[in-house]
């Protein structure tokens, strides 16, 4: 007699997944290669997803970390996560052909961070040391010209530059913060310093946004969460974070279905599993875990859908 799975309710968060700044980077990637043929040199991981980057390699993609790894008779494109002003004036100074990725509200972010500066403030950016895309903010203006602050304790103990009011301070922040947090330091920030300078319009990009929003309301009363997405995506640790203080009891981040730890799973016997991805990972990897829990279990699958995405972004001209 075959053996009764248990039953399962699986909630798909949505949106999730790819958003417009990941579709348009991976595209670029790949007209590249069609256009130039390989090898075609990418700055940095396109996006931080190792599956994605996996196949752009076997296409014909080189990741390199340095221009001076790239040769000067073939291009580059620079990541999603945008890059120092120097990088880009090095290529010039080299003669390298090369195509930026930059997404487009991070560019957004470092045409604010450049008006502020130009306007004579110091600006704050909110973000996380050592993140590609802070790398890249800060490197938008003069050393000594930008603080970091990466969380309240930051936003409470900052000193303004001598001579500096609060009507010369500005901040912006980092487009794949946890909204809440964000919330939290920014409000420190303008109780200290009521005449600080806020973005016209919110720096955390829609994706981070609906994609939280999301996994807030599939999480609830789930005991499980699994965000697919990899250790280096700032957007999907912040989802499982977001998992956790919604109240689900046990909240992972997975690479794929192999990288689950079945054996957590089958011990915590969960009747409700919310699962959602990060904005740089590909649904084909979130059907995969679907399919992987239809093996272990009597699946009922659920969409919980809180907004829906109609955004797109073009490809520069020379790929059009």
């Amino acid at each position: 007699m075959p053996q009764t799975l248990p039953p399962l309710t699986l909630r798909l968060a949505a949106p999730r997944g790819f958003c417009a700044g990941v579709e348009r980077a991976i595209e670029m990637v790949e007209r590249a290669l069609e256009k130039y043929g390989a090898p075609v040199y990418v700055r940095h991981e396109i996006v931080h997803n190792e599956t994605v980057v996996g196949r752009l390699r076997e296409l014909g993609a080189v990741f390199v970390e340095e221009l001076e790894e790239v040769p000067e008779d073939r291009p580059v494109i620079f990541s999603a996560h945008g890059v120092p002003k120097s990088v880009p004036a090095d290529a010039e100074t080299r003669g390298l052909f090369y195509l930026d990725a930059t997404c487009p509200l991070v560019s957004k972010v470092h045409i604010e961070t450049d008006r502020h500066h130009r306007a004579g403030h110091h600006v704050l950016l909110i973000g996380h040391e050592g993140h590609p895309e802070v790398i890249g903010t800060m490197g938008q203006l003069p050393e000594g010209t930008m603080t970091l602050i990466e969380d309240e304790a930051d936003a409470e103990s900052f000193t303004p530059p001598e001579g500096i009011t609060a009507a010369g301070l500005a901040f912006v922040t980092q487009t794949t913060l946890s909204v809440d947090d964000t919330i939290k330091i920014v409000e420190v920030l303008k109780r200290r310093f009521p005449g600080i300078h806020a973005p016209h319009k919110e720096d955390i990009c829609y994706a981070t946004t609906n994609r939280q929003e999301s996994v807030k309301a599939a999480s609830t009363n789930a005991d499980v969460l699994i965000v697919v997405g990899s250790e280096t995506s700032s957007n999907s640790k912040r989802l499982v974070e977001v998992g956790e203080r919604a109240g689900c009891p046990y909240a992972v981040l997975v690479e794929d279905a192999d990288h689950i730890d079945w054996t957590k799973i089958e011990a915590l016997a969960p009747r409700t599993v919310a699962l959602t991805a990060g904005a740089s990972a590909p649904e084909s990897i979130v059907q995969g875990v679907v399919d992987a829990f239809r093996q272990r279990t009597d699946v009922t699958v659920e969409q919980v859908e809180t907004s829906r995405e109609a955004v797109t972004f073009k490809l520069p001209r020379e790929l059009a």
